[in-house]
């Protein structure tokens, strides 16, 4: 199975910024097995702008985006720094790639990232995805993670696009407002009704939400595949995902009718 795994940037580092070693090892060891066991991985990981964050030991997330992106490029370099020593305890190699909009927007440049996915794939290799926010902005940004992962996926032709981040899932209101919400396990078509449960931002250190996951959804399950919206808290669980059991909220692909 070829599967893309979007982390969060609140899966991956406490509010404060400084990453989560628990989690993050925890993450590396699941994806490493997963790799042993024959599937391809490709990570389109958040964390860098709030990796940059805690490194220069701001107190809050800035707002600026001369800051921003200062922040990204001291980030990027840590991020990438832990995935690579992570991953090649398991004899692992990683490769980075980062995009704005333009490199998937443009038909040449597209294709260019396209080949170098599937090369990266071909010798085992685990692209890990960001995008570019040192040089990224409002005109030529993907704009969330969420949406790179849907673009990603689609792609490379992923089987599966998993979204991990602090959320269980799909509910049919705000879990954390109302406690008679009802988290809804499989979505085959995303409806008018199912796009109105979308709700605002995600965590203050990140740039996501339920909106961008319903967006994302769209855009795998019109190209085919499934998309699981669960909770990165147990890495383990991504086992059970991948092997189709009922975990968060799954998204089903439109298959062609045979």
């Amino acid at each position: 199975m070829r599967i893309v795994l979007k982390i969060g940037t609140s899966t991956l580092t406490y509010p404060s910024g400084r990453l989560n070693i628990r989690h993050v090892e925890a993450l590396v060891k699941v994806i490493s097995d997963l790799k042993n066991a024959g599937h391809e991985v490709i990570l389109v990981s958040s964390g860098a702008i709030a990796l940059g964050i805690g490194k220069l030991r701001l107190r809050e997330r800035p707002s600026d985006i001369p800051t921003k992106q200062a922040a990204a490029a001291i980030g990027q370099c840590e991020l990438m720094y832990i995935y690579d020593r992570l991953f090649s305890q398991f004899d692992h190699s990683i490769a980075q790639i980062l995009l704005t909009a333009d490199d998937v927007g443009h038909e040449e440049r597209k294709t260019n990232f396209e080949n170098t996915m599937e090369r990266l794939l071909e010798l085992g290799v685990i692209p890990v995805v960001n995008e570019n926010d040192t040089v990224a902005t409002a005109e030529i940004r993907v704009g969330d993670n969420d949406t790179l992962g849907a673009i990603t996926a689609c792609s490379v032709h992923a089987d599966l696009l998993v979204l991990f981040s602090d959320i269980d899932g799909l509910f049919t209101d705000d879990p954390r407002r109302n406690p008679e919400a009802k988290q809804i396990t499989e979505v085959r078509e995303i409806t008018p009704e199912i796009e109105a449960l979308g709700g605002g931002a995600g965590s203050k250190n990140g740039t996501g939400g339920m909106i961008t996951k319903l967006k994302a959804a769209k855009i795998v399950t019109e190209n085919g595949s499934d998309m699981v919206i669960a909770n990165g808290n147990a890495p383990e669980t991504l086992y059970d995902i991948v092997e189709g059991k009922p975990v968060g909220t799954r998204f089903v692909g439109k298959r062609e009718k045979s």
